[in-house]
């Protein structure tokens, strides 16, 4: 079929190339950066920053397309597809699958966060937050209009986290990338009014705040996933579901904590967690909000429904049987792609569909118009992309 929808993937990762770091921090910085080491156990290249082992250096990446090893994770750099790391790359992938652009999240900086917040140097850790963010616009130079970049920012620190977020924006960013677990870092709840000037200047800055249910992990989440047996299928499996389902609290708790409230045209996004639940959980804060007589307890709140469909987002990539309610949800549902993580939407290796061909299923289901909303409409409104035509280029 012929695709008329410029489609907005909104959840993609960059996989950090080795000299990301080294090759940019002032020299006096060099050695404390993260760098990649062989693994004396493994023998494989692992990232390490401040005396730890963090992520394999191929971790979180793809294989090359049409891989037939049976493992959908390579182990070593040299098994990576390149538009795993290299822009051009990425942009001759996403043309071939029909994608305009994608939202860019990290991969090390995401998942290994902890790592960075642990290190004793303050200037240190803001130096790499920056580095990287510096980085991901050098990255998208190629084709700046193709992509959609969201800063990350150092968490552990409110005013360094306004300040960074301010300069991101200056240099063309959309969102900022946000905890869920700040708590479980010795900081306040996310939802706290300690971070309110944060959420306040967020919304004034016309930034998203992003939920990456693999953001705010702790040093014991990442020893257990690195420590399971690569062949227990089975924890795999439990362990990524259930994370899917944590930002199922991160929701409830943006509207019943009051953020929503406070904040009213600040929108909020849940990345990589699916669509398949949010009925169901804002049906069920619908129903437990009126019977504890909420509305009239407190007559200047709206429903927990109404705050979500005012300014909460999801995103979706291999669902099909939940998909039956979409109609009834599509302003607040987003498609993404997940690349290149090992379950995302790539032929190869795994079983897959290529995301022009999921595209085209949705679209032959729902008709156009309700899958405009999906794969661009809620996106360009919640980015802030605009002057983008049908075909996709730029008007």
């Amino acid at each position: 079929m012929t695709l008329t929808i410029p489609v907005i993937d909104t959840d993609s990762h960059l996989s950090e190339p080795r000299d990301l770091w080294t090759a940019r921090v002032p020299k006096k910085y060099t050695e404390a950066v993260p760098r990649v080491m062989t693994h004396p156990d493994s023998g494989v290249a692992w990232w390490t920053l401040g005396g730890r082992w963090l992520a394999g250096e191929a971790a979180f990446s793809a294989r090359f397309p049409g891989d037939q090893s049976g493992d959908s994770s390579p182990q070593r750099w040299e098994e990576v597809d390149p538009a795993s790391w290299d822009a051009k790359s990425r942009l001759a992938w996403m043309d071939s699958q029909g994608i305009y652009a994608q939202v860019i999240y990290p991969n090390l900086v995401a998942f290994e966060g902890h790592a960075i917040m642990a290190l004793e140097d303050k200037e240190l850790k803001l130096q790499l937050i920056r580095t990287y963010n510096d980085y991901l616009v050098e990255w998208v130079s190629p084709a700046p209009e193709r992509f959609v970049l969201v800063a990350s920012l150092p968490f552990w620190d409110i005013e360094e986290s306004i300040r960074e977020m301010t300069r991101c924006r200056e240099l063309g960013f959309r969102g900022a990338l946000w905890a869920a677990t700040l708590n479980r870092h010795g900081l306040p709840q996310f939802y706290d009014s300690h971070w309110d000037r944060f959420y306040a200047a967020a919304q004034d800055l016309g930034m998203s705040i992003n939920f990456h249910v693999g953001v705010g992990s702790t040093a014991g989440d990442r020893e257990v996933s690195q420590n399971a047996p690569k062949s227990d299928v089975g924890d795999f499996a439990y362990r990524t579901s259930i994370g899917f389902l944590s930002n199922a609290r991160t929701i409830a708790k943006l509207i019943t904590f009051g953020v929503c409230h406070r904040f009213p045209n600040l929108p909020f996004v849940s990345v990589e967690s699916g669509f398949g639940y949010v009925p169901y959980l804002i049906e069920a804060l619908d129903w437990q909000w009126s019977h504890m007589h909420g509305p009239t307890r407190m007559p200047d709140r709206l429903m927990p429904s109404e705050y979500f469909r005012r300014q909460i987002y999801t995103t979706f990539w291999f669902e099909q049987s939940t998909l039956a309610q979409l109609p009834d949800w599509a302003d607040n549902v987003m498609f993404e792609t997940d690349y290149p993580h090992n379950t995302c939407l790539i032929p190869g290796s795994q079983l897959a569909p290529a995301p022009n061909q999921v595209v085209a299923q949705h679209i032959e289901r729902f008709g156009e118009e309700l899958m405009s909303k999906v794969l661009y409409k809620n996106a360009a409104r919640v980015y802030r992309i605009e002057n983008v035509s049908p075909s996709g280029g730029n008007r």
